[in-house]
């Protein structure tokens, strides 16, 4: 049996930054990572699917500077984003947060984040087990090694600290944890089927005089579903990522076509994601065809396309007393309307491995709440306001917030100005804050654990 200090499932963002500050520590740490081809990367790695895009005051949050993401992984920098819905839309200049980034933020390519991030953790003296996942995950709080991993290829591990990171679907952290709830599981919270959205995206060449190089786009209220929507994401050459998020196992019976722009009459179910994307592109652009936007196949995971699972759900404590942290998607954070988190996951992903090697895991949940509790309460907030929107109530939101915005803030003239749409806008986000005052934002306390 292997014996490492340190054991981290999952090489993705959140495990990779554990594993880089484990290491810097002087711990001895092993990744696991099962590995997945893709035509973007020489070798099997992590998944590395989403959208791709960073605010700037993620930027901080990770706790990077600017100039230290290598030029290779940044695409594009962005100076805004628009909010389009069914007939209003705003656009944001602003991500109005204090941030050291010059730019509203910046479109990356995740493969080469990840890739950056693994490098950097391997030169701190991180070690890297790709090719296996973990099977199985034994844990004894109080004994030497407390957690004995199995591989897929017959190896095994132990190790004194424990980080799962195995991204959303969490195959591994469901039933390690599992070992200390009682009659509410894990299972019961972080089930993917019923708490993960699903996404995909396309990665399509744009004709020149439509390009947009400098800002993202998302459509709300065209597609039914629990924060559902399009997007696009511009890159390097005119190519974007065109791509959408929805919930899983929608039903088509429950949805009225005439009242969503992207259904059909037609549709005897939810349509796919690249027949949502399709007529997304007839819906705006209606002079060009679909070869307009041919796929660029050497990209993404899959000749062209990448079909993802997003943690969508509200964030977990870890059972820090038996040496284990959970990080990242596997945890169930996300960011805001679950596009995607990889600053929540670098960031919870320093902060234990950190406390992993240095022996204060116990201060996990704690440190993490610290730094993050901000943007978790943000998000979970602005998910509950328009949990049950139509398409009318994203119109009625954009005009107001169009009127409100002054440089991504707003002041109380402009909330005036909105008339009475934009004080029930701005009554309706901090009444449902308040609901989430603290740590009430997570779902699954440390107490809860019986260890």
């Amino acid at each position: 049996m292997e014996r490492v200090d340190v054991a981290i499932v999952g090489g993705g963002p959140a495990g990779t930054a554990a594993a880089w500050t484990a290491a810097e520590a002087d711990a001895n740490t092993l990744v696991i990572e099962k590995g997945v081809p893709r035509t973007d990367r020489d070798r099997i790695g992590p998944d590395s699917t989403d959208a791709a895009g960073l605010l700037d005051y993620w930027i901080d949050l990770m706790e990077f500077e600017p100039e230290e993401i290598p030029d290779e992984v940044i695409l594009r920098t962005l100076d805004g984003a628009d909010f389009i819905g069914p007939s209003e839309s705003v656009a944001i200049d602003d991500t109005g947060i204090r941030a050291t980034h010059p730019d509203f933020g910046v479109a990356f390519h995740r493969a080469r984040f990840d890739d950056w991030l693994r490098e950097e953790a391997e030169a701190t003296g991180a070690n890297y087990h790709v090719g296996a996942s973990v099977t199985d995950v034994d844990s004894t709080p109080g004994q030497s090694p407390q957690h004995t991993l199995e591989l897929s290829d017959g190896e095994t591990v132990g190790a004194d600290a424990l980080i799962l990171a195995d991204g959303p679907q969490r195959p591994v952290t469901i039933p390690a944890l599992d070992q200390f709830t009682g009659e509410r599981m894990i299972a019961d919270v972080l089930n993917p089927t019923t708490t993960n959205h699903i996404a995909y995206q396309e990665h399509r060449r744009i004709p020149r005089e439509l390009f947009d190089s400098s800002r993202i786009k998302f459509w709300w209220g065209l597609m039914p579903g629990h924060t559902a929507y399009p997007w696009v994401f511009p890159n390097d050459d005119a190519v974007a990522r065109i791509g959408l998020t929805m919930p899983i196992g929608l039903d088509i019976e429950t949805f009225d076509p005439a009242l969503w722009d992207l259904l059909d009459e037609t549709d005897e179910r939810i349509p796919q994601g690249n027949v949502y994307l399709q007529r997304l592109l007839e819906r705006e652009f209606p002079s060009y065809e679909l070869e307009d936007f041919p796929l660029v196949e050497d990209r993404g995971k899959r000749n062209g396309t990448e079909t993802y699972p997003i943690s969508s759900t509200r964030p977990i404590e870890s059972p820090t007393q038996a040496g284990i942290a959970v990080v990242g998607g596997a945890m169930g954070g996300t960011s805001a309307f679950h596009e995607g988190g990889d600053h929540v996951a670098v960031r919870t992903g320093k902060i234990a491995g950190e406390l992993a090697a240095t022996g204060n895991l116990e201060q996990y949940n704690k440190r993490w709440q610290a730094a993050l509790g901000t943007e978790f309460r943000r998000n979970v907030t602005m998910a509950a306001v328009v949990r049950e929107y139509m398409p009318n109530d994203w119109d009625r939101t954009f005009a107001a917030a169009d009127r409100m915005v002054n440089r991504g803030e707003y002041t109380t003239w402009s909330m005036l100005k909105a008339g009475l749409s934009g004080v029930k806008l701005v009554y309706e986000y901090k009444r449902t804050k308040r609901g989430f005052t603290g740590s009430s934002y997570v779902q699954y306390e440390q107490s809860e654990y019986h260890v």
